[in-house]
């Protein structure tokens, strides 16, 4: 079974939408933080460009973690909890089978 057979039902797929919304909000509160930090402590020229700098790089970051694709959901998840932008219980309403496999690659890289 490859990613792309994967199933998603209806009720399966408002419990992704909000799992990965709320995770998305997480990440996107942390840079903005950051960002206000940043932005307060500036004084020269040099600061504004480290902060765009910044800014750039959560950008690709953030466009690299959060893929909304059915076929990516299952990675995307396990990336999420191990960032510490979602809790597991925020994914309550997965089969089962999805949710071991999430397991799984948490397991998997914890260990490498």
């Amino acid at each position: 079974m490859t990613f792309n057979d994967i199933k998603w039902s209806p009720s399966e797929k408002k419990v992704a939408r909000s799992a990965f919304d709320a995770a998305l909000q997480a990440a996107l509160a942390e840079i903005m933080a950051e960002l206000k930090k940043r932005a307060s402590a500036a004084t020269t020229p040099s600061d504004m460009w480290e902060i765009e700098d910044y800014l750039q790089r959560q950008r690709r970051k953030i466009d690299q973690m959060f893929d909304y694709r059915y076929s990516q959901l299952i990675l995307v998840f396990a990336s999420l909890i191990r960032e510490g932008y979602l809790e597991q219980n925020r994914l309550a309403g997965l089969s089962e089978d999805k949710l071991e496999m999430i397991r799984s690659f948490l397991a998997y890289h914890a260990r490498a």
